[in-house]
């Protein structure tokens, strides 16, 4: 064993060795050795096994000792460190920082919720409480920094020991959570990094054993479409971890897919992922460039226009790449009998007010309505969920570039509220419904609670080092930032919901996802509102085109049933009806 990391395991280890050469020398002299008239008291054997696990130990304990001694005497080098968190990743951190002088930091308590460790002692750090107890921890030891080392931790915990820090301006870091943790190079103390405001939402983070949920991407040609944006990244991301013969990354924006493909091939020696530069609105491009050449199995549909107020003002964009494109790309996997089709769709899809979300309702028709159809092999899915943190031109980012420039920060509505995810939890969720898809369903992650969106913005402003100055409220400092009211844009609703007043869930296999239930859509009218919505894109007519696709959503025609197939699902799989989605308070 390396001496300097000797552990329990390596004492118990030695302990055997000692016990098995003890044994040998036992059997040897009191019943192999021919001098027989040399008689060893009995209890000579035992102290020789006692003395020597002490010198074997002892010499290990001693080398351990030795290397670990505090330079410079009792003085405490670097910043002193609270660590909250007196379980296995706060011993480790803690342990670090005692062994490593490159961390420049010395631990001078523990802070933890057992009662039962408080005043105990590890690795010979004090547990100085709960923390409920931290802002008098604070006052009375004054560290320089505060560490949550539990990558489990919730977001109220960590807000709670935010918000006891911020009162004396002290920093406080974190692990990073379990995710990241099994998805990233687990090094722990690498890895201790400032608090974020995904940490202190106040929602669960999602865990899922992706490898083997998503074991049926293993060997198979996958297509990524819109692989350079937030969502298409990350998918690329997880689904290289499984393993497929050939990831193809589909996109028509040259810079992202170029760097998403030198991130998979260079920084994670994936070299089976193979970029396209293709639209996805060209049917014949995408045919022979992809579909005729490649031969995909497995289709997960990303690309989209998403920003609503950009595409309020571009409505022919918005129908071009989220309708036509998808259109396109799903009777392409049909014609080529892909496996799998799975949409990433959005919570503006739900009682849609603007022409974003307008076309994405589309989108999920024009899935279910390929999936519903007998003669259709593929197993068509569609995925809707809510905001991302940190997407691509999302609040999160806006906010952080108005907090660098000194403010204001600019909030729609006062009580406006959103649902989040970060983009790797969304992701693999998408995977999973991809796995466990029938033909034609639509699938609705679980995103908890509903967060104030003027919430967001204060907690951002604090983990900044400054303080939120609200609307009427006095300047106190310089350090504060004020916050803006500037009212909902057009079409932009208050509370964006999951599902529905038509629609109806049930649950599947995994908590997070739900299964949605509602009357299908005519296929054959469906087929007519379609060709004449892509005529009126292609004569470039905006007022026509905006028409038509309110009309289309504002007056589906739906058949008689709902023709949501079951295929491949177990009977427990099957969709209850529930009352319609409560309005999320504010």
């Amino acid at each position: 064993r390396w001496w300097r990391y000797v552990s329990v395991h390596d004492m118990w280890s030695a302990a055997r060795g000692v016990l098995v050469a003890s044994l040998v020398a036992d059997v040897t002299v009191y019943l192999v050795s021919p001098v027989h008239n040399v008689r060893l008291p009995r209890s000579i054997a035992v102290m020789d096994l006692l003395i020597t696990m002490a010198l074997i130990a002892g010499a290990r304990l001693l080398a351990r000792t030795v290397i670990e001694r505090p330079r410079g005497g009792v003085v405490a080098r670097g910043k002193e460190v609270i660590v909250v968190g007196a379980g296995d990743a706060g011993r480790l951190v803690v342990q670090e920082m005692q062994r490593s002088r490159m961390l420049a930091a010395t631990p001078i308590g523990f802070v933890d919720d057992d009662r039962d460790k408080k005043n105990s002692r590890i690795l010979g750090v004090r547990v100085l409480g709960t923390t409920d107890e931290l802002p008098r921890i604070i006052r009375d030891h004054q560290p320089d920094e505060i560490l949550i080392a539990i990558p489990s931790a919730s977001g109220q915990m960590r807000r709670r020991v935010v918000e006891a820090a911020q009162r004396t301006n002290i920093p406080v870091k974190t692990l990073p959570g379990l995710y990241e943790l099994i998805s990233g190079d687990v090094d722990l103390a690498g890895q201790i990094r400032p608090v974020q405001v995904e940490d202190v939402l106040g929602r669960e983070q999602v865990e899922v054993a992706f490898d083997e949920i998503a074991a049926y991407l293993r060997d198979q040609t996958v297509l990524v479409t819109g692989a350079g944006g937030s969502i298409g990244s990350e998918l690329c991301r997880q689904i290289a971890r499984v393993g497929p013969a050939r990831l193809l990354l589909a996109d028509n924006a040259e810079t992202p897919l170029f760097e998403i493909e030198r991130e998979l091939v260079d920084d994670r020696d994936f070299t089976p992922a193979l970029p396209i530069i293709v639209d996805v609105r060209d049917r014949r491009a995408v045919r022979r460039e992809v579909f005729e050449k490649y031969r995909p199995t497995v289709v997960f549909h990303a690309a989209a226009y998403k920003h609503v107020p950009l595409m309020n003002t571009h409505p022919l964009a918005s129908v071009r790449n989220n309708v036509i494109a998808t259109r396109v790309v799903a009777e392409l996997a049909a014609e080529f009998d892909v496996e799998r089709f799975v949409l990433v769709s959005t919570d503006k899809a739900v009682n849609p007010q603007t022409v974003m979300g307008q076309s994405k309702a589309i989108c999920e028709w024009i899935i279910e309505s390929l999936g519903h159809r007998r003669d259709i092999a593929t197993r068509f899915v569609a995925v809707r969920f809510g905001n991302v943190l940190n997407s691509s031109g999302s609040v999160i980012p806006t906010f952080r570039r108005q907090i660098e420039k000194g403010g204001p920060v600019t909030v729609t509505h006062p009580e406006m509220t959103r649902y989040f995810m970060t983009i790797p939890e969304a992701v693999s969720l998408v995977v999973q419904a991809g796995a466990i898809g029938g033909r034609g369903q639509v699938f609705v992650l679980d995103m908890g609670e509903p967060v104030k969106i003027v919430d967001l913005a204060c907690n951002m402003i604090r983990l900044s080092g400054k303080e939120p100055r609200l609307p009427g409220d006095p300047a106190t400092s310089l350090r504060d930032v004020a916050v803006k009211f500037v009212g909902s844009r057009p079409g932009e609703k208050l509370h964006e919901e999951l599902w529905g007043d038509d629609e109806s869930v049930g649950q599947t296999d995994h908590s997070k996802i739900m299964r949605l239930s509602r009357p299908a859509v005519d296929a054959d009218w469906l087929a007519r509102e379609l060709a004449e919505l892509e005529r009126l894109a292609d004569e470039g007519d905006t007022l026509e085109v905006v028409a038509k696709l309110n009309a289309i959503v504002r007056e589906p025609q739906r058949e008689a049933a709902p023709t949501v197939s079951t295929a491949g699902l177990p009977d427990t799989a099957a969709l209850p009806r529930t009352a319609a989605p409560p309005t999320p308070s504010s």
